[in-house]
């Protein structure tokens, strides 16, 4: 056997792109509820202009409806414990607890639907796996406060975290403190509430944000393990495996300061409890001045360093700085150099699997703390056949090569606590805000110009994982 016993298989979601239901119950409005959907969002989070306004005039707001899961979360977790879900990992949406963000007291209808969303996991032998903070500060907070450089938003997200962590750590071990907190390198509108109006662009904003994040995260570790030393909480990061083009050392060095700046910055100073060495290097490269500190910050990220990491791994990606005319490819949150001798996704992600074994081996030697696989998937155009069938071969092919990567690392001596492959059940998009780039081993009829009765089916995908787990990863 190779994965050990216990292993967390799973799947993956987050609240604001499948709950839907944006204003019922007390629910505020997010960040996530003002970025348009379609292949245009990147576009529009990044310009100058963007000020987090609704204009339902202009833009389509696909996350406003999801998949309607706070509706049919019963349906949907009966689903996943059909297939032999061990854990499933989810968001607990702010907004529905806080709806503005600074309120001192929470939306108990908020901490109902999640009791019962926990509940209902329960119920079927299925662990819980929370991100607490998952692309959707309140717009509130991204609007009046400017974001995550505002040091008030530690103390709200200290509110928010103790009143979730006070809820339910009695049913809930294991937890995430931040998704893909990494992601503000190229976007900060997604994980720090900062577009170019409100200083986004600005690198000083960004890294001043993360330490903020950093010291509310650590402030998170505090009130978990104050409540129960056995909760497991993590950091997320998205990580790409990066390879020098070629073997220029110009292009290795390279290759290795981007490593630095976007795959080991954030969890060297969350899971180390510190700032690394080269940090001075990044700041006068990002023209970033010290960056203001409260009296004890520090000492706090020493004391409160995360339990494991958590992260998403979809692709890999090449540095090429000594030539112009390298042909460029699509990515999760970037993309980059092609690299000659791998395919791509439907939207151009390079498909890597061994880069997967290079990232578990490069965290783990790095750190020396349990990981976790919590995103990892293919988005792709799906097919319903005639006959109601959906043969996504592609999506099993790309899941079982990686996973095969993921024994592999185990082999090399790698401690990785589990696998929740992304979008388990179809929903809206995060990078293009779309329906039509599916994941899930659950079809949602629900399609980009709004159609659809939401009704869900199994895709051939579904049959295949359920043997995957009921076999512990042995059959394939």
């Amino acid at each position: 056997m190779i994965f050990p016993k216990g292993f967390l298989w799973g799947g993956a979601t987050a609240a604001n792109q499948l709950e839907g239901a944006y204003n019922v119950d007390g629910k505020g409005l997010s960040v996530s509820d003002a970025m348009p959907g379609g292949k245009i969002r990147w576009g529009i989070l990044n310009s100058e202009d963007f000020d987090w306004s609704i204009d339902e005039t202009k833009y389509t707001y696909p996350n406003h409806k999801g998949i309607d899961h706070y509706h049919r979360y019963k349906e949907d977790i009966a689903l996943f414990a059909e297939m032999g879900f061990k854990c499933y990992r989810f968001s607990i949406a702010w907004t529905r607890i806080f709806p503005q963000g600074d309120e001192l007291e929470p939306n108990e209808k908020g901490l109902m639907f999640y009791d019962n969303l926990i509940d209902e996991c329960l119920k079927y032998g299925i662990e819980p796996v929370i991100t607490i903070s998952h692309y959707e500060m309140p717009l509130h907070l991204a609007k009046e406060y400017g974001g995550w450089k505002n040091r008030k938003l530690v103390d709200f997200y200290e509110n928010f975290a103790s009143v979730v962590l006070t809820r339910f750590h009695q049913k809930v071990k294991y937890w995430m403190t931040f998704n893909e907190i990494n992601s503000a390198c190229e976007i900060p509108a997604l994980s720090q509430g900062m577009v170019g109006a409100t200083g986004g662009s600005d690198k000083q904003n960004v890294f001043q944000a993360w330490h903020h994040q950093f010291v509310a995260s650590s402030l998170a570790v505090k009130i978990g393990h104050e409540l129960n030393p056995n909760l497991k909480i993590g950091c997320m990061i998205v990580y790409a495996t990066t390879y020098s083009f070629d073997s220029n050392p110009i292009n290795q060095l390279a290759a290795m300061q981007y490593n630095q700046a976007f795959n080991y910055f954030c969890t060297d100073v969350q899971v180390r409890g510190e700032y690394p060495a080269y940090t001075a290097r990044l700041f006068k490269e990002n023209g970033v001045q010290p960056l203001e500190m409260a009296e004890g910050d520090l000492a706090l990220l020493k004391a409160y360093p995360v339990d494991y990491i958590g992260f998403s791994y979809y692709m890999s990606g090449v540095q090429n700085i000594t030539s112009e005319d390298s042909e460029t490819v699509e990515g999760n949150i970037l993309g980059g150099v092609k690299n000659p001798f791998l395919e791509a996704s439907d939207w151009g992600w390079q498909i890597d699997p061994m880069g997967l074994r290079l990232a578990l081996n490069e965290l783990y030697g790095r750190y020396q703390v349990p990981l976790f696989i919590v995103e990892n998937g293919l988005g792709a155009y799906d097919t319903v056949e005639a006959d109601g069938t959906i043969s996504d071969d592609y999506r099993i092919d790309y899941l079982a090569k990686h996973i095969t990567a993921m024994a592999n690392a185990i082999k090399d001596g790698v401690d990785l606590m589990g696998y929740t492959p992304w979008g388990c059940i179809d929903l809206v998009s995060a990078s293009t805000g779309e329906m039509a780039k599916r994941y899930g081993f659950i079809y949602v009829e629900k399609h980009d110009d709004g159609s659809g009765d939401l009704s869900r089916r199994r895709k051939k995908s579904f049959d295949w994982y359920k043997t995957v787990i009921a076999t512990n990863g042995e059959k394939l």
